[in-house]
């Protein structure tokens, strides 16, 4: 007979905690992201969908689902901002390389979720 042990759920956030770098001028900065909620980061549109963290008796993870957009300047005053989306999916705290965001001025990592 064959026992199974319910896996404890994962804690699903409100928001999540996480860390951009400007790849031109070296800047990094943390900041908070509401679930739902667009929040700028340089041109960057960043849209949390999700955010889990592992439970205490697990090995710490923090699993955050997101959208991005990018807003570049416009080459003429006159012309409206391109929307260029960058990604969708999952990103890991204990592995930011696996499923990284590709741009060529930013980079953003999963940190934490907000409680």
């Amino acid at each position: 007979m064959a026992s199974f042990v319910a896996a404890t759920p994962a804690f699903a956030a409100p928001g999540a905690v996480l860390r951009g770098l400007d790849k031109i001028s070296g800047q990094a900065r943390d900041f908070t992201a509401p679930i739902g909620r667009p929040v700028r980061f340089g041109t960057l549109e960043i849209t949390v969908r999700s955010c889990q963290k592992a439970p205490p008796e697990e090995p710490p993870e923090v699993s955050v689902y997101l959208e991005v957009v990018d807003h570049p300047v416009p080459r003429r005053k006159d012309e409206p901002s391109p929307e260029k989306p960058v990604m969708s999916g999952w990103i890991f705290a204990s592995s930011p390389s696996l499923n990284a965001l590709e741009h060529p001025t930013y980079d953003v990592w999963a940190i934490d979720c907000r409680s």
